[in-house]
């Protein structure tokens, strides 16, 4: 046991936090998303949702304060501007933990998919809640 990290950032999470560098982003993924076949390091966190998992990563990993997009959300399909219980949720966690907030972006449901390919890993929860993905981009500790 450590002090002062959530409880639910588990040691391979912890791992993956720690070896990201400045601009390697990290996915946090509801339940459905295709966290185990579409490329990176896929952590299991079933047990959690996904605002909990966020508002964790977020205690120990800075938001990249370099770019106007260190939060991305996967938009509504036929309705780009429509906001899901669970991205609503996302900004309100961001905007409470986060050292640097920022108002969260989003992208279409298949540049979402690409970008989350490239993440150096991805959180699959058990977030039930639809549009319950979001992908953070590290800062820098100054």
């Amino acid at each position: 046991m450590l002090r002062n990290i959530p409880p639910l950032l588990s040691p391979d999470l912890l791992y993956s936090l720690r070896a990201m560098g400045h601009g390697d982003e990290i996915v946090i993924a509801d339940a459905n998303f295709p966290g185990s076949s579409i490329g990176p390091t896929c952590i299991r966190a079933d047990g959690s949702t996904a605002s909990e998992v966020l508002q964790a990563v977020l205690t120990v990993m800075p938001l990249d304060s370099f770019v106007p997009d260190p939060a991305l959300t996967m938009q509504v399909v036929g309705d780009a501007e429509a906001i899901p219980e669970a991205v609503a949720d996302f900004q309100h966690i961001i905007s409470q933990v986060a050292d640097t907030p920022a108002p969260i972006q989003s992208l279409e449901r298949f540049a979402f998919y690409e970008r989350a390919a490239d993440a150096f890993t991805i959180v699959q929860t058990g977030e039930r809640r639809l549009y319950g993905n979001i992908i953070l981009k590290k800062g820098v500790i100054v």
